[in-house]
């Protein structure tokens, strides 16, 4: 019979039982609703609550139980309504009537909102320490590519010629954004629900700053009816999750276009990449296509967060249980898609002669063919139309900028010399942009001394409990 059946006269139909159940999902929290039940305990005997004596024998048989789902030696029930049921349950079985104190002054609504915060804020560290890894990654590749050239694309279409590292630092930077948007979901989500009960807090004289303490949050929930009734925590780092995900799937739709025939600037590894069943030829990547995909999977968790809160009046209803399959949803799929992109992308070959090829065609260097004129003292609007009829007489000729013969040059105005090629060449076009953020060798190494700065203050998992 359910630990709540006193009101009713009759078992509650087995069909409902099973739509009602969530113990299928929410069975990960065990280790965390156990630690949310054992500092539960601590403040009912140090506040005489429950007499201390029982409390510490509740938390003793708390821990029993702890060791023994880790163990394997005590398995989940899948009849019990949920979690804190199945340990509540277990916990009276073992203790008789001691067991059943460990509910004095809580309610699952205030028990559910802790152990979701407990979970997803370890569960947030562990992406961070992966985004962090990746973001690294990045760094270390784009340290060897500072003289790798490749053009730059607006409109998927050839446009200025960058460095493969000054490429590669630009996601380098979402994902550390990403990293801050992890830490600051975090600092929002620490505050201890615990006392709130099922909204209106509770008449027992319990200390919840001492639980909060317990469980290492900053503070209690200050009302008790927010502290049950909104998932706004879950939401804002489904938020993180989903950002998470478009910056790798960005990565992974340029990672599918260039390891393409009609690119050819990257190589996956084998062990990264999938053939055909019928094509002998095929080389696929199937990593990235599934993290393209999966991103509209982690969207959809989201939206489903989002459409559940959004009618919900105060304070808990039943659509909140569907909370946890979402937030679990987005981070499986977030950590299983970051460990599996760090390894491709480390791995990967890098086709730098075929990017410098791509550079040198689709005539990226004719901004810097406009510029030659105006630091000559044109205005720009018109060496901007002179380059661009500069480029419709070299496609019509089938040359480029650089094959060009100095005598079309002067046809079209006396300031252009011999140096232009200079000006024009892709190497000096790289080294000319050494503006705050640019691709030159110096941007990209004071982007990269930065970036590395600022990943050493996000490591926030390995700084010391004050």
């Amino acid at each position: 019979m359910a630990l709540w059946a006193g009101r009713f006269s009759k078992e509650v139909d087995e069909t409902v039982n099973a739509f009602n159940s969530s113990i299928a999902f929410d069975a990960r929290m065990y280790a965390h609703d156990i630690q949310g039940s054992i500092a539960h305990a601590t403040m009912l005997g140090d506040c005489g609550v429950i007499d201390k004596a029982e409390s510490e024998t509740i938390i003793k048989g708390l821990k029993g139980i702890l060791a023994d789902l880790q163990s394997g030696a005590l398995e989940f029930d899948p009849n019990a309504e949920d979690i804190h049921m199945f340990v509540e349950a277990e916990l009276t079985k073992r203790l008789g009537s001691t067991g059943k104190r460990l509910h004095t002054a809580r309610s699952r609504n205030d028990q559910v909102a802790l152990d979701i915060r407990l979970y997803l804020r370890d569960e947030i560290d562990e992406i961070a320490q992966l985004v962090h890894k990746l973001c690294t990654a990045l760094c270390d590749m784009a340290e060897q590519h500072t003289d790798t050239i490749l053009p730059g694309y607006t409109h998927l279409q050839r446009a200025q010629p960058v460095t493969f590292a000054h490429h590669l630092l630009a996601y380098a930077q979402m994902l550390r954004r990403d990293l801050l948007r992890l830490r600051d979901a975090k600092e929002r989500m620490n505050e201890c629900p615990l006392g709130c009960g099922a909204l209106a807090g509770t008449t027992y004289p319990i200390d919840r700053w001492q639980t909060a303490k317990l469980l290492e949050f900053d503070r209690p929930v200050e009302n008790s009816l927010d502290g049950v009734s909104d998932r706004d925590f879950c939401v804002e780092l489904c938020c993180a999750l989903s950002l998470i995900m478009t910056h790798l799937s960005r990565f992974s739709e340029e990672i599918i276009l260039w390891c393409s025939w009609e690119f050819k600037f990257i190589e996956l590894d084998d062990a990264y990449a999938t053939g055909s069943s019928i094509m002998p030829q095929k080389k696929n990547p199937d990593v990235t296509e599934l993290i393209r995909g999966k991103t509209g999977r982690v969207n959809g968790d989201l939206m489903t967060l989002l459409s559940m809160l959004k009618g919900l009046p105060l304070a808990y209803n039943k659509d909140m249980q569907e909370d946890k399959e979402a937030i679990f949803d987005a981070v499986d799929n977030v950590k299983l898609c970051v460990k599996t992109f760090i390894p491709m992308l480390t791995t990967m070959r890098v086709r730098k002669e075929n990017m410098r090829k791509a550079a040198a065609k689709g005539f990226i260097n004719a901004t810097d063919c406009a510029d030659y004129l105006v630091k000559k003292g044109m205005p720009f609007r018109d060496a901007y139309k002179i380059t661009g009829t500069l480029v419709a007489k070299c496609i019509e000729q089938e040359l480029t900028l650089e094959t060009l013969p100095l005598e079309a040059y002067k046809e079209m105005t006396d300031l252009f010399a011999e140096d232009v090629y200079d000006a024009i060449s892709l190497e000096r076009c790289v080294e000319g942009r050494s503006s705050y953020g640019g691709p030159s060798p110096k941007a990209v190494a004071d982007q990269l001394d930065g970036i590395r700065y600022e990943l050493e203050q996000l490591c926030w998992w390995d700084w010391p409990a004050e």
